[in-house]
């Protein structure tokens, strides 16, 4: 049965190998994500086309470093009591002994004494005392240890960071020479963002996940979902860079703006964070899961608790659990949804309207760029919906919707007829993704032209058409 919410696992040293993969399947994992700020690209290449071999319907996702700022691999872990002075630099030929080395260069040129360092989600925080050339003081206001590749924020410091910098330029030519599905892109703050990135691409992929993470991407957040394929809430990034107290009330407005616009939401950052170490997950991260299921997310994020913690495979189980339970409960609760603005919107209200009068098993939307499928899903209808297209890479993407089945099939859809469209439910009849006593709703487009969407509808009884038309397995 296709899940409504999918499964996005963050894939590091504790679940590399075959065995771990393969695991991760079972348990529920639907997206394969790669965070490029940890490991070299070596490691990376090796690991995709492991992903590749074992499981290559499953998506992936490739989370490049961008604007976010991070201490470098560091040979020493520098411990420190309240209180204690830690020196930051842009000078990278340090090693964590003396001085914590950032990738930032420009960092000690936009702060001042007094301002507010932040790292690892928040965890840590400090205050600049001085800046010396490169080297920025600063004074501990919590005891911990910094630690390699750890985020850093400057809450309201308007940082000078390129928007497209050359190793996003080296990491999108990665990306393409793997053949990676989408690529996450941190601290969208603009449209314009997310359209270079998009000129570093080939056509419509890689696709884009735009990561909302802090005030500039809130302010822009309509203009930015307009234009990108996917949005992420990185809640660990956006609670520090804004303020904690309102971080669910930000995650409702984007789940509800993206909705607007047929876009799938990743919601992520610490879901279960105490199964790092605990095979068991408190009762704040179910209802955590819980409600960002019932507020519309498509998918729901492991980072830490798949890639390094103690129980990756019972984290993604838990999650499976969790997100199905909370599924089952929104589809009891739905309503009709907003009214329809244009053609397309209009079918998938009617598409809705029939999932919930008819006994609709199953909808098929033949699609070759995943629009039908967005806007379907969208609806969050209680149906599988079986998204068919012609290009394996939008196939796989369709994978991280909400309640979709990403299926290719390698005949060619045609301009001039709709002859493809009959073709598509034999191939699915045949596979075994349709059944005889299935009654379909199908969505297509017809004879398409520039703006032309979604504009055919049509009911089956898969049973009825094989006998029709005579198939044959």
């Amino acid at each position: 049965m296709t899940k409504r919410t999918k499964i996005v696992c963050t894939i590091g040293p504790r679940t590399e190998s075959d065995e771990a993969i393969r695991a991760l399947l079972d348990a529920g994992m639907d997206v394969a994500r790669l965070n490029g700020s940890h490991n070299t690209l070596d490691w990376h290449a090796a690991t995709i086309a492991r992903i590749r071999k074992i499981a290559p319907q499953v998506p992936i996702l490739l989370d490049i470093p961008g604007r976010k700022i991070r201490t470098t691999q560091l040979a020493h872990e520098p411990k420190f009591a309240l209180g204690a002075i830690i020196v930051l630099t842009t000078d990278t030929s340090h090693d964590g002994r003396s001085k914590v080395p950032v990738n930032y260069a420009g960092l000690h040129n936009d702060l001042r004494p007094d301002n507010i360092i932040l790292a690892d989600d928040g965890t840590l925080r400090f205050v600049v005392v001085k800046v010396e050339g490169q080297d920025i003081h600063c004074r501990a206001e919590t005891a911990g240890q910094l630690k390699s590749c750890k985020g850093i924020n400057v809450p309201f410091v308007k940082l000078q960071t390129a928007m497209v910098t050359a190793r996003d330029r080296n990491m999108m030519k990665f990306a393409l020479d793997n053949d990676v599905d989408f690529i996450g892109l941190s601290f969208v703050e603009s449209a314009e963002h997310v359209k270079a990135i998009r000129k570093l691409v080939e056509g419509n992929r890689p696709r884009i996940v735009s990561k909302i993470e802090n005030q500039g991407g809130l302010d822009h957040m309509d203009e930015i979902i307009a234009v990108t394929d996917a949005i992420m809430i990185d809640r660990g990034d956006l609670s520090v860079e804004t303020n904690l107290e309102n971080l669910s009330l930000f995650q409702k407005r984007i789940i509800r703006a993206a909705q607007q616009a047929a876009k799938p939401v990743i919601v992520a950052t610490e879901m279960l964070h105490s199964m790092i170490n605990s095979p068991v997950p408190t009762k704040a991260e179910v209802s955590d899961i819980s409600n960002a299921v019932i507020d519309g997310c498509s998918a729901t994020m492991l980072s830490g608790e798949t890639a390094i913690g103690e129980f990756p495979v019972e984290a993604v189980r838990t999650m499976n659990r969790v997100a199905t339970a909370a599924a089952g409960y929104l589809h009891g609760e739905s309503g009709d949804g907003a009214a329809a603005a244009a053609v397309p919107q209009a079918v998938g209200e009617a598409i809705a309207l029939m999932c919930r009068s008819l006994p609709i098993t199953k909808i098929v939307a033949v699609t070759r760029s995943g629009y039908a499928a967005r806007e379907i899903a969208s609806r969050r209808p209680r149906q599988p919906i079986l998204a068919v297209s012609d290009s394996i890479h939008a196939a796989r993407s369709f994978n991280l919707l909400a309640g979709v089945d990403g299926i290719h099939v390698d005949i060619p859809f045609s301009r001039t007829s709709t002859d493809h469209i009959v073709k598509c439910l034999n191939i699915l009849w045949q596979r075994g993704k349709l059944l005889d006593d299935d009654m379909v709703l199908v969505t297509a487009v017809g004879y398409p032209r520039s703006g032309t969407r979604m504009n055919l509808l049509q009911t089956h009884v898969i049973g009825d058409l094989a006998e029709t038309l005579a198939w044959k397995k």
